[in-house]
C-alpha cells in the first residue's frame, strides 16, 4: 500500500519522466535516442504511439500501469525509433495494416525482455514487467519483422489465428492489431522527404554515441549495438519506398480525410487522393560494369514493384556516353520486362546524357532510377523529376542530385 501511495502522489508526466531517467541509468547507451522527439501524456491516446519520432501516452493507460510497466513501455516505444520500424516496415503497413503492427511488436517485446528482463532495481523490485496485452512468442527469436510478419501470414491464410503468443488479449490500440500501443503510420508518412533523412541521420547518431558510451563505461550497453551500428540499407526496400512514395498519384482531393499536417496549425484541409500513376523512367549503365545477373535482379525487382504500383508506363533508357536504346512497357506488360528486354550499349559512362535524352523527346516522367556503377567522373547530369541512383559495386559514389541506394546481393 505504500508502494501504490507514492506511485499515486506523481502526476502521470512527473512518473513517465521518472521512467526516463531510470532506463538513461540502467540503459545509457539509450540516452541519444530517448531524447530525440518529444515525449507527451494525451487523454484521447488509448494506449500509447509513436511517429517514429514522438512519443504519446495515453493518460488513463499508464494510470493503470506500475512503474516496472511503464518502464516497459516507454522501452517499446523507444524501440520502435531505435530500428525505424515506422519508415523500414512500411510497404508491410500497406499490405496489411493489423500483421505489420504484430510483428513489430512481437519483435520489440523480445529484444526488451532478452535486455532486460533479468535486471533487478536497488529495492529488489523487477526494472521492467510487459503489461498486459502485449505480444511475446519464442519462435520469433531472433527474427525482424519482415521474418515475423511472413510466418503471421502464413498463419493467418491458415486459419490459425495469431500463433501460440504468451498474451493477445491486450486492446488493439490503433483498431489494427493487438498489442501495447498504436502506430502512427499516417503521421510517419508525413515528414517530408528531408525530415524523414534528418531523423534516420539523427538515430544514427544517437547509436554511435551510444556505443561510445558502452566503450568507455564497459556497461551498459545493447547486445545487438553491433548489428545496429552494421545495418545496411535494403537496397530493395530503398527502391520499394521510393516508387511508392514518389509514383503517388494526386489528381483530386478529399475532405472526408483532412491532411494531419495541418490540423495542428488550425488549418483544416483536404489530403490527395491517389488515383493515377504516371510514366516511371528507368535508365541502366550499359557501359560494360553491370553484369547481367544484377541487371535481371534488378529488373526483376522493379517488375514487381510495378505490379503493386501500376504506372502508366515504364521506359527502360540503355545508356553509355549516350542513350543507345529505348524500351517502353505499358502497365499490362511490366511483368515481361526483365525476361523480354533487351540492352544495348558498351561504351562509356555519362549519366548526363540521360536527361538531355528525356529534354529532347519531350519525355516527362513522375520518377526516374537510374542503375550504375556510380564510376560518373562526377558528372551526375541535370534533372527536373525525382531521381533515385541505384549503384552497383562502387560505394564510394555520392550523386549530387537525388537519393541513393547501394545494390548488393
Amino acid at each position: 500500500m505504500l508502494t501504490i501511495g507514492k506511485q499515486n502522489a506523481l502526476t502521470i508526466e512527473q512518473r513517465l519522466q521518472k521512467g526516463v531517467v531510470k532506463i538513461m541509468d540502467k540503459a545509457p547507451t539509450l540516452a541519444g535516442v530517448l531524447m530525440i522527439g518529444s515525449r507527451t501524456v494525451e487523454d484521447d491516446v488509448p494506449t500509447a504511439m509513436t511517429d517514429g519520432k514522438n512519443e504519446k501516452y495515453g493518460r488513463k493507460f499508464v494510470e493503470d500501469l506500475n512503474d516496472a510497466e511503464l518502464r516497459f513501455l516507454v522501452l517499446h516505444e523507444v524501440y520502435h525509433k531505435l530500428y525505424k520500424h515506422l519508415t523500414t516496415w512500411l510497404h508491410l503497413y500497406k499490405d496489411n495494416a493489423k500483421l505489420a503492427n504484430m510483428a513489430c511488436d512481437y519483435v520489440i517485446n523480445m529484444k526488451i525482455v532478452d535486455e532486460f528482463g533479468d535486471v533487478v532495481m536497488d529495492d529488489g523490485s523487477m526494472f521492467v514487467k510487459m503489461p498486459k496485452g502485449g505480444l511475446l512468442d519464442e519462435r520469433f527469436r531472433g527474427m525482424n519483422a519482415k521474418q515475423v510478419y511472413d510466418l503471421l501470414s502464413e498463419d493467418e491464410e491458415g486459419g490459425n489465428g495469431n500463433g501460440n503468443n504468451e498474451s493477445n488479449g491486450g486492446e488493439p490500440g490503433d483498431g489494427e492489431g493487438a498489442g501495447l500501443d498504436a502506430h502512427d503510420w499516417e503521421g510517419a508518412q508525413e515528414m517530408s522527404e528531408e525530415e524523414t533523412k534528418d531523423l534516420a541521420r539523427e538515430i544514427d547518431e544517437a547509436i554511435r554515441q551510444g556505443a561510445l558510451i558502452a566503450g568507455k563505461l564497459g556497461t551498459g550497453g545493447l547486445r545487438d549495438i553491433e548489428e545496429l551500428l552494421k545495418t545496411k540499407v535494403d537496397w530493395r526496400q530503398a527502391l520499394r519506398e521510393f516508387i511508392t512514395t514518389t509514383c503517388q498519384g494526386n489528381d483530386y482531393s478529399t475532405w472526408k480525410r483532412p491532411n494531419r499536417r495541418f490540423i495542428s496549425s488550425g488549418h483544416y484541409l483536404p489530403s490527395g487522393v491517389s488515383e493515377k500513376v504516371e510514366e516511371l523512367v528507368i535508365g541502366i549503365d550499359t557501359s560494360g560494369s553491370i553484369g547481367g545477373p544484377e541487371l535481371s535482379q534488378f529488373l526483376g525487382e522493379v517488375a514487381g514493384i510495378c505490379e503493386q504500383v501500376k504506372p502508366s508506363r515504364v521506359r527502360l533508357l540503355y545508356w553509355d556516353t549516350e542513350v543507345c536504346a529505348e524500351e517502353k512497357y505499358e502497365e499490362n506488360d511490366t511483368a515481361n520486362i526483365a525476361k523480354s528486354t533487351k540492352p544495348a550499349g558498351g561504351g562509356g559512362t555519362d549519366p548526363r546524357c540521360v536527361p538531355a535524352y528525356m529534354s529532347e523527346h519531350g519525355i516527362k516522367p513522375q520518377a526516374v532510377v537510374m542503375l550504375t556503377d556510380g564510376y560518373v567522373g562526377g558528372h551526375w547530369g541535370e534533372w527536373t523529376c525525382p531521381v533515385l541512383w541505384a549503384i552497383v559495386g562502387n560505394k564510394s559514389a555520392v550523386p549530387s542530385y537525388g537519393a541513393c541506394v547501394h545494390v548488393e546481393d
